[in-house]
């Protein structure tokens, strides 16, 4: 029941899927932060093609934003794999990728709290960006994403739909998520497999996790446009302060 809630909650914002699974199987089941954020990358490129699938079949993808996405994003995941091809079992490697973690978290946190007067703010002056500006934007953003979620699997679903509601203020946020979804797919792809090759996926663990997630993520995507965001949002922000209070503890 928990994994078919937790992807409901991914279906629905785009946001919750390696940002609470990741630190859980780190804090809870004592799983290598490397092995947890390999084993969670391939898990979300599952669960989330089966949200996409939704989410194309009502045409609230918008393709060219989820190009431009990937197109920095990938390049820059390719390269952080590449930075950490060796050694990712090592204690370093956990020093350095627990505490990135934890600001991610964070992160996604604090823009999951302010997300609405960030959008006060800063919305009147996105709108005003010129196509280029946008497109170039949209790329960085995207190599940002490339590189986070590539070292926590945390990132793509907070950080992404927010980046996305800031450089493309016209689109409405139900194309937003699945625009946000979609990209996620090849990026959590390539990340896993990654992390598959350098030998920190455990695939048993994979293999349970899977259970119900499909069905979750399905039944969130199907909802989206019925759900208040905001209430699931609320629930999703306790839920991630919990776990970074937890992390930081």
């Amino acid at each position: 029941m928990f994994q078919v809630s937790r992807w409901a909650l991914v279906g629905l914002t785009g946001v919750g899927g390696g940002s609470l699974m990741t630190p859980l199987l780190v804090l809870l089941f004592g799983v290598h932060p490397a092995t947890a954020v390999g084993t969670d990358l391939l898990y979300a490129a599952c669960t989330k093609s089966a949200g996409v699938l939704v989410h194309a079949r009502r045409q609230t993808v918008d393709w060219p934003v989820t190009r431009r996405l990937a197109c920095g994003s990938l390049p820059a995941a390719a390269l952080t794999l590449l930075l950490r091809r060796l050694h990712v079992h090592t204690v370093a490697v956990s020093r350095v990728i627990t505490p990135v973690l934890e600001v991610a978290i964070l992160l996604t946190v604090l823009l999951l709290l302010s997300q609405n007067r960030l959008l006060a703010v800063l919305g009147p002056h996105s709108a005003e960006l010129s196509l280029p500006w946008s497109r170039g934007l949209t790329v960085a953003a995207g190599a940002a994403l490339g590189v986070l979620v590539t070292l926590t699997s945390v990132g793509a679903g907070a950080l992404g739909v927010t980046a996305l509601t800031l450089l493309h203020p016209r689109l409405s946020p139900v194309r937003i998520v699945g625009s946000d979804i979609a990209h996620a797919i090849p990026l959590t792809l390539l990340g896993g497999a990654g992390y598959w090759y350098l030998g920190a996926v455990d695939w048993v663990l994979l293999g349970s996790l899977l259970s119900g997630s499909v069905a979750g993520v399905v039944l969130g995507s199907l909802l989206a446009t019925r759900v208040p965001v905001p209430v699931v949002r609320g629930m999703l922000t306790a839920t991630l302060a919990l776990v970074a209070g937890k992390l930081l503890a």
